[in-house]
This record gives C-alpha cells, sequence and structure tokens, in this order.
C-alpha cells in the first residue's frame, strides 16, 4: 500500500494553536470486525494492537486531573477492546461524557449480545457510522451484508430508546464513497431521517457529515487510481477560513493505543507527534500540564477538516 504521508507534510495551510482541552479521543486498537474502504486507520481483523489496561486507566487519571468532559472512544471497533467496558464504566463514574464510535455491526458480533445494553444502562453516546441508508452504497464501501446487520443493531439500539430525542443519544455518520465533499448536512440528514424510518422503521438523532482524507487506506487508493493531486486541489479549492474557529484540533487531544499524544486522530495515522518534538509525549507527561495554547501540528490533510461546511468528529461546521 503506498504511504501519502511524505506528499501532506509540505503544507500553506494556515497557523493554528490549541485553546483548550475538553476532550480526550483515546484509539483503543486497530481490531475490527471490519475493512472499510475509506478507513484512514488500516483497520481490520487481523489487527492485534489493543490499548492495556494500564494505560486504559492513564487516560483516565489525566482527563479527572485536568477536567477533562468528554471520552470519546475510537479504533477499529473500540469495543473489540478487552477493557473496552472497564473504561466505560470508570469514565462515567467519574462523570465523564463518554462517546463510542460504533460501526453497528459489532453489535451483532458473536458474544457481544448484551454490548447494546452495556452501552445504554452507562448513558453512552453513540455516534455510529452509516455511509448511506441504501443497501448497495453500504455494501459497496463496507462490505457484503454490513447494510443488514446495521439495520438490526439500530433496531436493537432504538428498542433501547436510543435515538428518540432523551438522553441515549445516537447519531449517525455519514461519508461519501469516494474522492468528493459531503453534501450539506441538514438537508442530508432530512433525507436519512425520512427513508430510514420510512424503509426499516429507524429513528435517530443527528446526522454528522464528515469529509474523507487522503491518508491511509483511502489515501492509497486515491493514488492507485491517480486521482490524489486532483481530490488535494478540491480540497483546497474548499477551504473557509471561517472553518479554523471550530476545527477539533483546537480542543481536543488524540491518544494512540499506546499511550502517545497527537493533535488530532489524523496526525495519529501519519505519525506527526504533538508539537512536532523528536520527544513523544506520553499520557505519564499529561499528569503535569497540559499544552495549552500551543501551535497544532498541520499538513496539507488539514484542508479536509477545513473544505467546505467544514468536517469535524461532531460533523459540519457550517450550518
Amino acid at each position: 500500500m503506498q504511504d501519502t504521508r511524505p506528499l501532506l507534510l509540505e503544507s500553506d495551510f494556515p497557523a493554528m494553536r490549541r485553546l483548550g482541552v475538553d476532550t480526550l479521543q483515546a484509539n483503543l486498537g486497530y481490531r475490527c470486525n471490519q475493512s472499510c474502504a475509506h478507513c484512514h486507520v488500516n483497520a481490520g481483523p487481523s489487527r492485534t494492537e489493543m490499548m492495556d489496561r494500564d494505560t486504559a486507566d492513564l487516560l483516565l487519571d489525566v482527563a479527572a486531573r485536568h477536567g477533562v468532559s468528554t471520552l470519546d472512544l475510537t479504533g477499529g471497533a473500540p469495543e473489540l477492546n478487552p477493557h473496552f467496558r472497564h473504561l466505560v464504566t470508570r469514565a462515567r463514574a467519574l462523570g465523564l461524557r463518554v462517546i463510542d464510535r460504533c460501526n453497528l455491526s459489532v453489535l451483532e458480533e458473536p458474544g457481544q449480545e448484551d454490548l447494546a445494553q452495556f452501552l445504554a444502562d452507562h448513558g453512552v453516546m453513540i455516534t455510529a457510522s452509516l455511509p448511506c441508508y441504501l443497501e448497495s452504497n453500504v455494501d459497496a464501501q463496507r462490505g457484503r451484508g454490513v447494510h443488514a446487520r446495521s439495520i438490526a443493531a439500530l433496531r436493537r439500539l432504538n428498542a433501547l430508546g436510543y435515538g428518540a430525542g432523551g438522553a441515549l443519544e445516537l447519531n449517525l455518520v455519514y461519508n461519501p464513497l469516494g474522492p468528493t465533499l459531503p453534501p450539506p448536512q441538514q438537508a442530508l440528514e432530512l433525507d436519512y431521517k425520512r427513508e430510514l424510518q420510512a424503509r426499516h422503521g429507524i429513528g435517530f438523532d443527528r446526522l454528522l457529515t464528515l469529509a474523507n482524507l487522503p491518508i491511509a487506506r483511502f489515501g492509497a487508493v486515491l493514488l492507485a487510481q491517480g486521482q490524489f493531486d486532483d481530490y488535494l486541489a478540491l480540497l483546497k479549492h474548499n477551504f473557509v477560513h471561517a472553518n479554523l474557529g471550530q476545527v477539533m484540533c483546537r480542543r481536543l487531544l488524540s491518544v494512540d493505543w499506546r499511550g502517545f499524544v497527537y493533535d488530532c486522530d489524523f496526525n495519529q495515522m501519519l505519525d506527526l507527534p504533538l508539537l512536532a518534538s523528536d520527544r513523544r509525549m506520553h499520557l505519564r507527561d499529561l499528569l503535569g500540564e497540559l499544552p495549552l495554547d500551543a501551535p497544532i501540528v498541520t499538513g496539507a490533510h488539514c484542508y479536509g477538516c477545513a473544505a467546505g461546511q467544514g468536517s469535524s468528529c461532531s460533523g459540519a461546521l457550517a450550518a
């Protein structure tokens, strides 16, 4: 697989500084029950990297020490980490809001039959990938049968009270199938709600639109198809300066499965350490002070978060 990292390091993307830290986003490992075409972490069933118990506890110690409000759990499929439930239980006991970035089909995996109930019992916010309401589009991006398992999982979550506008929040995530920007989020949300209700009787709270970034698996596909330069040009042409005030890296730190810290999940996958230092910063270092008002390491990939409506872990940045 071709590496896009060397093509992204030199960039004229505007300089930014961190405004604060209210969210720790932790990648619990690269193991996943799916192998999606757009995956920027190259996750899949054969990956073995997993956050251990000591690092998970250290993550919570840092959050508690600095008054972090949100723990955002991702992967791979974060639920496949053997310490996932321990981490969620402790985080909720500390009063943290917990987000589970769920691929939905994991709820239908053998041994995970009680996972949906566990998430509901602990009031976990679910942000779930569903790149389309149509079976053909979902299976093309995520694998044969994924759409059917995702719909079954959504019905299970609805039955527990998720997606009804109450305390159990269920958000869906859309990302394009190819090298294009997402359509307007508000209009697409209306389409999703209408179609999922009419076709499957399914409800959810919000739709979040995310742009694909040209790194790892998706970046390699762009290179192989001769579309990499055109996609970067598309992102740069649609750059909106106003989006810089809301991009996720301004108030978030990303933590990998080993406990090393980055400005965002994408920098993590590009191996761009926090503060561009030769000495990697680890969670242990954050038991002292957080790197507030620090410069953010940027590259050409950052245009993906600032193009068009903008793209972040909470969806589009501009209404």
